[in-house]
């Protein structure tokens, strides 16, 4: 059983959906802290050439609460700005309409929990390209939540019978092999390799939201960088 495990983010890039495909299992991860000024409420799209950042206005927001407790803010004025300024960004883009029309469906979702409105975003765009992994939520995971760090995350491998744990290559330096290894759990670290496609623009920006993937790929050639990764 391989098993992943992070933080609901906002529209992210290709590798967040590259380990999600990679595995059976998927754990949104819900219940640590709430982290200012990182990607659970915020990514950048393509305006003009340039990498531009978007945000989703929050509610409370602070690194004190965890995820699940805090809100996305109710405020449809800023949602309509939002979604103005992703049209003005990719209205050229081949893909726009159907792209467009889901990203509304998410970004206007009722439920203004960020870890379930995340949750919906991730379950939506898994099924727009085509990932069939099974999504659990940590929050409803039997787990000893006194763990932290590292520890937490062997648990809730445990519980959910994880032969291999498959964790994003930026997190390299936060696991041990071998306290993965003493656990019964093999540890994996995903790379992301080979993803460019066509902009419109003279030199490739990389590693922008998956919003600019769809906008600009086929599903079918999207499935294509799926696969395009190598694990350590």
């Amino acid at each position: 059983m391989k098993i992943g495990i992070m933080q609901p983010y906002f529209f992210p890039y290709i590798g967040y959906w590259q380990l999600i495909h990679s595995v059976d299992k998927y754990v949104i991860y819900d219940d640590v802290n709430y982290i200012k000024g990182g990607w659970i409420n915020r990514n950048q799209i393509l305006m003009n050439g340039k990498p531009k950042m978007i945000n989703l206005k929050m509610d409370g927001a602070s690194s004190n609460k965890l995820i699940y407790e805090i809100n996305v803010a109710n405020d449809k004025i800023y949602i309509e700005k939002l979604l103005r300024t992703i049209r003005h960004c990719y209205a050229k883009a081949p893909y726009f309409s159907d792209v467009f029309s889901l990203i509304e469906e998410i970004i206007y979702f009722d439920n203004l929990n960020i870890a379930i409105y995340l949750a919906n975003s991730i379950n939506k765009i898994a099924d727009y390209i085509g990932i069939k992994t099974e999504f659990l939520i940590s929050s409803n995971i039997r787990k000893n939540d006194d763990l932290k760090g590292e520890d937490k995350i062997i648990d809730i491998c445990k519980n959910l019978n994880a032969s291999e744990y498959y964790n994003a290559i930026g997190g390299i330096k936060l696991y041990s092999p071998e306290r993965f290894d003493y656990n019964g759990i093999q540890l994996k670290f995903l790379k992301t390799i080979d993803v460019e496609y066509t902009q419109n623009i003279d030199k490739f920006i990389p590693n922008l939201s998956i919003i600019d993937v769809m906008m600009f790929n086929s599903k079918e050639k999207i499935r294509e960088f799926l696969n395009s990764y190598v694990l350590l």
